[in-house]
């Protein structure tokens, strides 16, 4: 009878261990999820990490960027005689320009076309020669239409003289199509503008530093 009681205990304790978790399973568990994270983590540093090349940036700008920009209409109606109470006057003592030029390509306008009633206009190079046939593009048209734009050397950033200024690395103008396109597929004409607007803080144009800062 003994016997018989102390093979019953024998088998509910080994049925009791059967579906008991064990501390090596668990601990397995607990280690394959921290590895997890830890892939994540370093995954997405490694993109938070990647940036665009100052000599390639400046490949695009000197492309995109212009030596005339038109500001604000109403600029030109100033005299600019240092009148007291003149409100084109800015607040550190300078004046609202109607329009600026530059002797080297300076800004990326934020506009596509812009008029005056004076009759001056201006059409910019990125309305020109990415928008040709539409008001939207492909990132692989506005890859290919960027790179085969004219390069001048620009004010900002490291020199490079026209002859050094051709694209092999296509990754850079990629990288400001999705800049300006977020999640779209294709980039419109007005939207470009629009996030030059951001890029620049609300200035006309996107400078050198307003540029580089956007990529990295």
């Amino acid at each position: 009878m003994k016997i018989v009681k102390v093979i019953g205990s024998l088998c509910l304790v080994n049925s009791a261990l059967a579906f008991a978790p064990t501390r090596c399973a668990t601990g397995s568990t607990h280690r394959s999820s921290s590895s997890l994270h830890a892939d994540v983590a370093e995954a997405e540093s490694d993109v938070a990490s990647i940036t665009t090349d100052p000599k390639e940036a400046v490949k695009l700008f000197g492309r995109l960027a212009e030596k005339y920009i038109m500001l604000d209409s109403t600029a030109g109606m100033c005299c600019y005689s240092a009148c007291s109470d003149c409100e084109y006057r800015e607040p550190g003592g300078g004046y609202r320009m109607a329009d600026q030029s530059s002797a080297r390509p300076k800004w990326i306008p934020t506009y596509d076309h812009r008029s005056f009633g004076s009759g001056k206009e201006h059409t910019t190079k990125w309305n020109t020669g990415i928008f040709t046939d539409g008001p939207a593009v492909t990132k692989a048209e506005f890859v290919e239409r960027v790179i085969n734009m004219e390069f001048a050397p620009p004010l900002g950033g490291p020199f490079l003289a026209k002859s050094a200024a051709a694209i092999e690395d296509e990754s850079a103008a990629a990288a400001l199509f999705d800049i300006l396109a977020g999640e779209k597929e294709k980039l419109t004409r007005h939207r470009m503008g629009k996030e030059m607007k951001a890029l620049s803080g609300g200035e006309e144009g996107v400078t050198w530093n307003h540029f580089s800062a956007a990529l990295g």
